[in-house]
């Protein structure tokens, strides 16, 4: 069944992650992606390894977990749009694609005749999103941008990681590049909006994406608790700024997350520990009044939650409707009934292994159901395909490119 972009091209010449992930999640939806890469060399992801995949004999390939974590369902062109002949065949490509997505330098593709008005000129209604750390204007425009470097400067780390005095204390990276996959995403959302106002008036447009701009909004409360309050949030280490309790305890064999959101929760959580005393004193009625007298009310529940298991905590605290859980390792998690029951590991078909194991696109349609037509692909694997079904060239001239090193 086809997706809900079937019909859709999209032209990818980005590559690493933020825009990867991007294109992955349009080729998820149903979008034919053509993903342009490097002769000889590819998506620097490629070489982002150990772990590599596994040939059929079990040997590694050159082939990083890396690079397949985001790049299924696409078809790999080389090309080298360094030369006139490679950039002539992206606008080929462009004058009959629907999206162009690059992640060069600000004005680098423009340098190159593969800049927004240059491509324009070959197709009047081209969505063409450009993703970079800081944007196409501003002082930092032509800066690069990294994931860890705008983790840094958006504000994320200031409030990631024990708090100060603290064993342990000073910044931290969150364990993903979040700053790269949730621009990935806001592109995903902006691409799909130009979309459709493309379809009501036929004008295409310029997607301007940075990283900077995603990280400083995905702030969310705690840029809000800033600006309302004017005060800095800080790293708060495990416990969360506006909640009371809402963190990690220790039990009598590991850890659990309690994350009591209400008082109601709070309540049923004390008559289940046998300490309704702590519900109705004064101090701790209310989450405002939890968090105000959050020194003294923690170590009374670290003394209560040491009292049982980890399991039974998460079963009993289930059973009165108190959001209790473990803190699982990866491994743990493919494990969890949940997780499987809603498919979240998937298999491809693979030239090499036979089969490569890949994390499912987490969207659910009644109607439209994702479907993932192939694993990320080999280097170049689909440049003849590309060059003869898309654009028409023949044998010859194919040849001709491949002797030249265009492709």
């Amino acid at each position: 069944m086809a997706g809900p972009l079937s019909g859709i091209r999209v032209l990818d010449l980005s590559r690493v992650l933020a825009g990867p992930w991007c294109t992955q999640m349009l080729a998820d939806l149903g979008a034919e992606v053509i993903k342009i890469e490097r002769p000889d060399y590819g998506d620097d992801t490629r070489q982002w390894g150990p772990p590599w995949l596994k040939d059929k004999n079990g040997n590694d390939t050159s082939e990083a977990a890396y690079y397949l974590s985001t790049n299924r369902c696409k078809h790999s062109l080389t090309l080298d749009i360094s030369k006139p002949e490679g950039r002539d065949l992206v606008l080929e490509l462009a004058s009959v694609s629907d999206i162009f997505i690059e992640n060069f330098k600000t004005g680098g593709l423009s340098k190159k005749g593969l800049g927004y008005d240059d491509v324009k000129k070959v197709k009047e209604d081209i969505i063409y999103c450009s993703i970079t750390g800081f944007g196409q204007d501003g002082p930092r425009a032509r800066q690069a941008g990294y994931d860890y470097l705008i983790q840094a400067m958006g504000g994320l780390m200031s409030i990631t990681g024990n708090a100060d005095g603290e064993p342990g204390a000073g910044p931290q990276r969150v364990g993903v590049a979040v700053a790269d996959l949730t621009t990935g995403m806001y592109s995903t959302i902006a691409i799909q909006a130009a979309l459709y106002h493309r379809q009501q008036s036929g004008q295409g447009q310029h997607i301007d994406m940075s990283l900077l701009d995603t990280q400083v909004s995905w702030l969310a409360n705690q840029a809000s608790n800033y600006i309302v309050s004017g005060k800095c949030p800080e790293r708060s280490g495990a416990q969360h700024p506006n909640l009371a309790p809402y963190q990690p305890f220790k039990t009598s064999d590991g850890f659990v997350i309690l994350a009591i959101g209400n008082d109601g929760q709070f309540q049923r959580f004390c008559k289940e520990a046998n300490r309704s005393d702590l519900s109705e004193d004064q101090r701790f009625q209310t989450n405002p009044l939890r968090n105000a007298n959050r020194n003294e009310l923690i170590p009374e529940m670290e003394k209560i939650m040491a009292s049982r298991s980890s399991s039974g905590w998460i079963t009993s605290l289930k059973e009165v409707d108190v959001p209790c859980g473990p803190i699982n390792t990866i491994e743990d998690v493919f494990e969890d009934p949940q997780v499987q029951h809603r498919g979240m590991k998937i298999e491809l078909e693979h030239p090499v292994n036979g089969k490569v194991s890949g994390v499912a696109n987490p969207i659910k349609y009644s109607e439209t159901p994702l479907h993932y037509s192939k694993a990320a692909p080999m280097l170049g694997e689909d440049t003849e395909q590309v060059l003869r079904h898309v654009i028409g060239k023949s044998k010859e001239e194919i040849e001709a490119l491949r002797k030249g090193k265009i492709i």
